[in-house]
C-alpha cells in the first residue's frame, strides 16, 4: 500500500510525522492467580487426556473430574487469605504430581515438549516455591517475578500485566505512526506492536530504523515524552538525520520544584578542566563517573569546607553537612537536554509541538471503528498482522475522503463563519 500511495503522489518521505501508543486487551479472559494456576493445570491435563491418555490415566485422583473437568471460576473463598493459600496449595501438589510424573524417566519424553505441560511448569516456577522442609508453597504476591515474565493466562503467554497512569490491563500495546501534512492526507505509514511491559522510549530507535528501511523517514517526529530523551535527540539526528520534538522530562529535583533554588542549570559546566561553578563562585573538587540506570553520568562534587559556610546552602542543598553535588550527562546529551528545556518553555515551541494532538485523534478512530484496542487473536504475532490491516482499513478510508473531498482546510467551515467572510 504504502508503495502505491508513493507511486501516486499521496506520500513522501522527508515530511513531518507523529507517533502515539495505546494498549490492546488480549483475548483471554481476565484471571486472578489463583484461577490462573487452576485453569493452568486443566489446560495441561486437557492437553495430556488427548495425547496420552493411557499414561495420564493413573494419575488421576477422584477429586480431579470436580475440580478441573469445568474451567476454572473462583470467586470469594470463604476464609479469607488462609483459604486462598490452601487452595493454591491444592491445587500446586496436584500439579507438581503431573510434572513429577512427566519428568520421570520412564514417561514418554513427548510429554515434556507439549505447549501446555511446559506452560505448567513455568507458572509453577512463577506462583510456588520449595521450603526448607521441601515443602510446595505458595509464593507470596511480593515475591513474585516482574509482570514482563509472569503469564496471565495459560492461552496467551504473550500477554502481560501492565499499569499506566490509571489504566490497568493484560495483553499489548500497539505504536501508530503517521504523516501530518497540509497538502496531503495523513497516512499511517509504520505500526509496531510489542508486549504491554516494553516502554514507549524502547521503540523509537526500531521505529526510525524500519522507516529508513520502508524510505519513508520524516525530516522531522514528533512525539510525546514516553519516547523521548537527549539520547535518541542525539541518535536520530547522528543516524537517520531526523529532527525528534517532544518535551524532554523536566528537572525533578527539589531545587527545581521550589522555583527558587539553585536546580542544575544554574551551575556553569567547565567541560574542558572537568570541573562545574556553582552560582556563588565555587568550584567542584572531583569529577567521576557514574552509571545509574543503564546510563553514563558525570558527578561534580563540591567542597564541604565551601558548602557549610555558604550562605545560600538551604538554596542549594537539603543536606545538613554534606556538600552539594550535581550529575549530568555527557557533554552532547547534557547540552541537548539543556537546550531542550529551556525551548519548549516558548511560546514557538508550543506551536509547533501541537500538531502532535493528532495522532490521538488517529488511535482513536481506530478504537471505535476498527476495535484496535482489543485483539481478536492470540499471540503478539497474530495480533501485531490485525494492527497492520487495521492501519490498511485506515488508510484506505482516509485516501478515499481526501479524493472524494471538495474542501482542503484542516477545519469544517461553519455556516456562520462563512457569512461572516462574506459579508466582511
Amino acid at each position: 500500500m504504502l508503495d502505491r500511495l508513493v507511486a501516486a503522489g499521496l506520500l513522501k518521505a522527508g515530511g513531518r510525522q507523529r507517533t502515539d501508543a495505546t494498549h490492546v486487551l488480549a483475548a483471554v479472559r481476565t484471571l486472578g492467580r489463583l484461577e490462573l494456576v487452576g485453569e493452568t493445570l486443566r489446560a495441561a491435563l486437557e492437553e495430556l487426556a488427548e495425547a496420552a491418555p493411557a499414561w495420564l490415566a493413573p494419575q488421576i485422583e477422584p477429586e480431579w473430574v470436580k475440580r478441573y473437568g469445568r474451567r476454572v471460576e473462583i470467586g470469594k473463598l470463604p476464609g479469607g487469605k488462609a483459604a486462598v493459600t490452601a487452595r493454591a496449595e491444592e491445587y500446586g501438589r496436584d500439579g507438581q504430581k503431573i510434572l513429577t510424573a512427566a519428568w520421570a524417566a520412564c514417561a514418554p519424553p513427548h510429554l515434556r515438549l507439549l505447549p501446555q505441560v511446559e506452560i505448567l511448569r513455568q507458572v509453577w516456577v512463577h506462583h510456588y516455591f520449595w521450603d526448607v522442609d521441601g515443602l510446595l508453597r505458595w509464593r507470596d504476591g511480593h515475591a513474585l517475578p516482574p509482570a514482563s515474565l509472569r503469564f496471565d493466562s495459560p492461552y496467551d503467554t504473550d500477554a502481560h500485566y501492565c499499569v499506566k497512569r490509571d489504566t490497568a490491563w493484560s495483553g499489548y500495546r500497539t505504536h501508530f505512526t503517521e504523516t501530518c501534512e497540509e497538502e496531503r492526507p495523513e497516512l499511517v505509514v509504520h505500526v509496531a506492536t510489542t508486549t504491554s511491559t516494553v516502554q514507549d522510549i524502547e521503540l523509537t530507535d526500531t521505529i526510525h530504523d524500519e522507516l529508513a528501511e520502508r524510505q519513508m523517514l520524516p525530516a522531522e517526529h514528533v512525539v510525546d515524552s514516553g519516547y523521548i530523551s537527549p539520547a535518541r535527540i542525539e541518535r536520530a539526528q547522528r543516524v537517520h538525520g531526523i529532527t525528534l520534538l517532544g518535551p524532554v522530562t523536566a528537572d525533578h529535583s527539589a531545587q527545581a520544584k521550589a522555583g527558587s533554588g539553585f536546580d542544575k542549570a544554574a551551575f556553569t559546566i567547565d567541560w574542558d578542566n572537568k570541573q562545574a561553578n556553582c552560582p556563588r563562585g565555587a568550584t567542584s573538587v572531583s569529577w567521576t563517573e557514574l552509571r545509574m540506570k543503564g546510563n553514563t553520568y558525570l558527578q561534580a562534587r563540591f567542597a564541604e569546607a565551601d558548602c557549610r559556610t555558604c550562605p545560600d546552602r538551604a538554596r542549594c542543598t537539603s543536606s545538613v553537612t554534606g556538600p552539594r553535588s550535581i550529575a549530568m550527562l555527557p557533554r552532547p546529551l547534557h547540552e541537548i537536554q539543556m537546550s531542550n528545556r529551556l525551548d519548549q518553555r516558548t511560546e514557538q515551541w508550543q506551536r509547533r509541538y501541537a500538531i502532535r494532538a493528532g495522532i490521538e485523534a488517529t488511535l482513536s478512530q481506530n478504537v471505535r471503528a476498527h476495535g484496535l484496542r482489543r485483539s481478536r487473536y492470540r499471540g503478539l504475532a497474530k495480533t501485531h498482522v490485525q494492527h497492520v490491516l487495521t492501519a490498511l482499513a485506515c488508510n484506505v478510508t482516509r485516501v478515499s475522503d481526501w479524493i472524494s473531498s471538495t474542501t482542503r482546510t484542516r477545519r469544517r467551515t461553519t455556516h456562520f463563519h462563512a457569512l461572516c467572510a462574506v459579508a466582511a
